[in-house]
């Protein structure tokens, strides 16, 4: 197995893993006899846990070596599948989905560290294809955890029977990533430390693609329902269709990164997403809705991924320029349903889109950010060529 499709099956079990859980929340919440209060808090757990994990991730891979450390979690993450199922009470639930976090959130960090180095070593922009993978796992997860939900097989069996399967795909995908040696004398990741400017402004391009993301995510079925008079069925229709264009953008992306560089993408990316949210503020009908939704996945579906690239390249190691951006992706994902809620209830649905307008609109005026550093090593020469700037390629 080469070292590409060993990283993109990774993320595509990283994906399976989220989208296998994500179905069985219900059955969870029927097991415990969960006041919906209470489930809340519960799903505040993960990115707690996330949070106080990720500036881990960096300092294991720097002292045992991102391959192995990536393994290592990867298997953690797919075993701790199980663990929200068999809580026996909320209490175990919220340790459950602690560790659950923890273990998402290490093992993101230390992946997408893992990809940036390959990025290098091949000489040419892999980080989109490889989030589109992700993406792909997580339909795949969801649509047999939607399937087994269906058939009313209990979550304890089916989420166990995955979770086996997936660690055991992880154990064999990891045989293949790319072995990384540390620098000798590069220096250790820092502890809890806040990330420098640079890195922090490829973390605010990513704090506003995650919004636009997460509130879609969470709020396009309600805005079409709601808004447009449409039924549940094509209320769904939007999240299906928002999510098919970020994954086919995502795996089809590194093509027009190639082309246009990081920084024209995420310029043309954000202005794409801006139009299509504010197709949403306008849309009164479901189908301009829903093609307004369309345009945010498609504008917004490789931001991500070039900010944690941008970031792994400019940070003293790929794993602490990771977990600088990663931490305020997962700050964003966690806020923006929240925020966009608080909007829509005291003012409007159409309100509150018109606020996720204005953060895409900031995307084209931060993309420079994404620029590499005078003297970096160029990560993206085929769209940085044609700009004049030097493009000499480092391999590790």
């Amino acid at each position: 197995m080469s070292h590409h499709r060993a990283i993109a099956a990774i993320f595509a079990v990283h994906g399976a893993v989220a989208g296998s859980l994500s179905t069985r929340i219900p059955w969870i919440q029927d097991q415990l006899h969960l006041d919906p209060r209470i489930l809340g808090l519960a799903l505040l757990c993960p990115p707690i846990g996330a949070f106080i994990g990720m500036p881990m991730a960096g300092r294991l891979a720097y002292r045992f070596g991102g391959r192995r450390v990536t393994r290592v979690l990867i298997a953690l993450w797919c075993a701790g599948l199980a663990l929200p199922a068999l809580a026996p009470s909320p209490v175990w639930l919220f340790a459950a989905f602690l560790l659950f976090g923890a273990a998402a959130g290490m093992s993101d960090v230390t992946m997408n560290a893992h990809a940036v180095v390959l990025e290098g070593h091949l000489g040419r922009s892999i980080m989109s294809g490889l989030h589109g993978m992700w993406a792909v796992g997580s339909l795949v997860g969801a649509g047999l955890g939607t399937l087994a939900a269906q058939a009313g097989i209990d979550a304890r069996l089916h989420l166990g029977t995955i979770s086996a399967a997936l660690l055991l795909l992880g154990l064999l995908a990891g045989r293949g990533l790319l072995h990384e040696d540390t620098p000798a004398g590069a220096p250790a990741p820092r502890r809890f430390a806040l990330p420098g400017r640079g890195i922090a402004l490829i973390g605010v391009v990513g704090f506003c693609a995650t919004f636009a993301e997460g509130a879609s995510a969470n709020w396009s079925a309600v805005y079409i329902t709601e808004v447009t008079d449409a039924g549940p069925g094509v209320g769904a229709a939007g999240y299906t269709v928002l999510m098919l264009f970020m994954a086919g953008t995502r795996l089809l992306g590194d093509r027009a990164i190639r082309f246009l560089g990081p920084v024209a993408t995420v310029r043309t990316g954000g202005a794409v997403a801006a139009v299509g949210a504010l197709i949403v503020v306008l849309a009164r009908t479901p189908a301009l809705a829903i093609a307004g939704f369309a345009l945010i996945g498609l504008g917004v579906a490789v931001i991500v991924p070039l900010a944690i690239a941008a970031a792994g390249n400019k940070g003293a190691t790929p794993g602490e320029g990771v977990t600088g951006v990663a931490t305020l992706t997962y700050l964003s994902g966690l806020v923006a349903p929240a925020v966009t809620g608080w909007v829509a209830g005291g003012l409007s649905y159409p309100a509150a889109f018109a606020v996720i307008t204005g953060v895409l609109l900031l995307l084209p005026l931060l993309a420079p950010a994404l620029r590499p550093s005078p003297g970096m090593p160029a990560r993206h020469p085929e769209g940085d060529d044609r700009r004049g700037r030097d493009t000499t390629m480092t391999r590790r």
